[in-house]
């Protein structure tokens, strides 16, 4: 991708920088040019093939970012706007160049320096963390930055290409992935029955901000998770004390059922339904998506449940166009008017994950 050298306004930004999944650039940069247009943003996306990242080029990059959510980009790990790309940086000195261009900048509550995650961009990790350890002092001196974190504010990123490749942008703390690289740091604790059961943890740090995660889950609710063996997104729901019901052919562990919270029925998860409406349905079954989208459009239809997670697992090709049809199918087949949000979570592979509530 050939660098430009322009400085955006402050506040305007030249560009949207959002990171992805390697592999994934063509659908976030689609993905871009598609909402931007819905919006009458005039732009276009410039990316490579396991770049880690795609940068949305628009003039009104800021009013832009204010109208495209982070929690409503599918293929965006982190959005920010750009303020400046530096792509000949001086490796002996990278501070003084940032500093001059934020002379007319507002004053930030924080300061992220990171890095694509991608095969290139790993390796730059080091730098990443020398390098913020020595910017803060001298955007304190400064007075471009607060001595402690301060959400109110803007805050201050610097992502690094590659050693002297930067580009220095801004994000709303509100609006933007409270993770670094927009990567949630989950560990598997030991009695997970599956890995699975990460992405359904960060599906839910994801996809529902903290007043919502308090207000839809609370203990006692029932669920079902259906396709559930070995019981990851079963025992995600009993962390969180929901009454399960796990539908499916195969064994769950057994210190899953040991919660008392667990009743495992043997039935086909993708053709069972519940004899009385559930406050949530969760799925991760490896079926075609639009017959998922279909199904899970099924289970709002029939008032079965009020809200739900499920994964959409994607072709090959064309990726971001059957996103697009299939969630359009599940809205337009549900029957009712629903909050939809759907992301590649960085526990998710050639999947997407879906929330579908009543909530506004």
């Amino acid at each position: 991708m050939a660098p430009a050298t322009e400085t955006g306004r402050t506040g305007t930004g030249i560009g949207l920088l959002c990171l992805c999944r390697q592999g994934f650039e063509p659908e976030l940069a689609a993905e871009l040019s598609a909402r931007a247009g819905e919006f009458g943003f005039a732009g276009y996306a410039r990316t490579q093939r396991n770049d880690g990242f795609v940068l949305f080029m628009c003039d009104e990059a800021a009013a832009l970012g204010r109208m495209l959510s982070w929690r409503e980009l599918i293929f965006a790990r982190q959005k920010m706007v750009v303020l400046a790309e530096l792509p000949q940086l001086d490796p002996a000195d990278r501070i003084t160049p940032m500093l001059g261009m934020l002379a007319d900048a507002p004053r930030f509550g924080d300061l992220w320096v990171e890095h694509p995650d991608s095969d290139a961009g790993k390796p730059l990790s080091g730098l990443a963390r020398a390098f913020g350890n020595a910017l803060r002092p001298a955007l304190r001196k400064a007075g471009k930055l607060t001595d402690k974190p301060n959400e109110k504010l803007p805050r201050l990123h610097v992502v690094f290409i590659d050693g002297t490749h930067a580009f220095v942008c801004m994000a709303a703390p509100a609006d933007s992935a409270p993770w670094a690289l927009g990567i949630p740091r989950l560990k598997l604790l030991p009695d997970a029955p599956s890995r699975s059961a990460l992405k359904l943890e960060e599906a839910l740090l994801t996809l529902l901000a903290p007043e919502e995660r308090e207000a839809l889950m609370k203990p006692g609710m029932r669920a079902a998770d259906l396709g559930a063996a070995p019981g990851g997104w079963t025992w995600v729901l009993t962390r969180q004390h929901l009454k399960v019901l796990s539908i499916d052919n195969g064994p769950l562990r057994q210190h899953v059922l040991d919660t008392g919270l667990v009743e495992h029925l043997r039935a086909d998860g993708f053709h069972w339904q519940p004899e009385q409406s559930l406050d949530w349905m969760v799925c991760d079954m490896v079926e075609q998506p639009r017959r998922v989208a279909e199904r899970m459009a099924t289970w709002f239809r029939e008032g079965w449940c009020k809200h739900a997670i499920f994964n959409l697992k994607l072709p090959m090709k064309k990726r971001w166009d059957e996103t697009r049809m299939c969630l359009d199918l599940f809205e337009q087949q549900a029957g009712k008017p629903l909050v939809v949000r759907a992301k590649q979570l960085y526990h998710d592979r050639e999947e997407i994950t879906v929330l579908a509530s009543p909530l506004r």
